[in-house]
């Protein structure tokens, strides 16, 4: 487990902690959640840019069409 100490705006760490208190959540726990989901879009992001460099149009859409499937944030 590692610590880190980051630096933000004073309205930003207060609308991060409000957005926390709003969830049930730990300041930590709502960073840790949100990297997460940052982690994973960059991962799908690399998967994404491997396959369509291979030039295969039709497993580049299947990613694509599977995205849009599963995406649970609208």
């Amino acid at each position: 487990m590692s610590t880190l100490t980051i630096r933000l705006p004073d309205d930003t760490a207060q609308r991060l902690k409000s957005l926390a208190q709003s969830r049930g959540l730990s300041m930590n726990k709502l960073v840790e959640q949100l990297s997460a989901h940052a982690i994973s879009a960059w991962d799908t992001e690399n998967h994404f840019r491997a396959m369509a460099a291979t030039g295969d149009v039709g497993k580049a859409l299947a990613v694509l069409d599977r995205l849009d499937a599963t995406d649970t944030l609208t």
